[in-house]
């Protein structure tokens, strides 16, 4: 699948954030330790979308679909702060956690299974 295209920039989009969040005074509330219980907080309301629906996993209504939107939202929209604060450079870090997973998973071995990434090292040598 193709990934969509996005609408904003990830400068753009954090600027937004910052502007919203600065607008209001709240970057007093911000700290870093805040901004990770926030984040643990709207991931935990994701989740809850799912609760108790059994084998049901879609997110094949508009109702759950709403859901699932407004709640990731805050999950990126709290991660977005986390790295502005620490400046950090959002596309650096996804793609050195992407090259990370590399090779820790590497797709002739993992193709398909779900296992931990010690099940594919070799020798014994686990890199985390």
């Amino acid at each position: 699948m193709e990934p969509k295209l996005m609408s904003d920039s990830i400068t753009e989009l954090t600027k937004k954030i910052v502007n919203f969040r600065d607008e209001r005074n709240w970057k007093q509330f911000h700290n870093p330790k805040d901004l990770a219980i926030s984040v643990s907080l709207e991931a935990a309301e994701l989740l809850e979308v799912f609760q108790w629906s059994g084998a049901d996993t879609a997110v094949d209504t508009e109702k759950k679909i709403a859901k699932v939107k407004e709640e990731l939202a805050d999950v990126l929209i709290y991660s977005f702060l986390m790295a502005n604060d620490l400046e950090l450079d959002i596309p650096g870090i996804v793609s050195a956690k992407i090259d990370e997973n590399n090779r820790k998973y590497p797709a002739e071995k993992a193709y398909g299974k779900a296992d931990k990434y010690t099940a594919y090292a070799e020798d014994g040598e686990i890199t985390e």
